[in-house]
């Protein structure tokens, strides 16, 4: 799953949108709720990506290559 804003992407692999347990860490942490749970499933919040901080928390709370924050204005260089 992939949803762009103006300057932020987020990508999230298939493999753990269904994650339960993941998709309610992703909303704890994320500080501009980028993340949020639906029903255990991860969904991202379209409306909310460009208050993105890159703060890598939720790089840090997912398992590694699973989510993926992209700098559009950058070319969409990953974080």
């Amino acid at each position: 799953m992939r949803k762009d804003a103006t300057f932020i992407g987020v990508e999230v692999t298939d493999a753990v949108t269904g994650d339960a347990a993941l998709a309610a860490k992703l909303e704890e942490v994320c500080p501009v709720d980028i993340y949020a749970d639906a029903g255990g499933q991860v969904d991202i919040v379209e409306e909310n990506l460009d208050e993105c901080v890159l703060c890598r928390l939720c790089l840090d709370a997912s398992p590694e290559g699973t989510v993926r924050v992209l700098k559009l204005y950058e070319g969409g260089a990953v974080l």
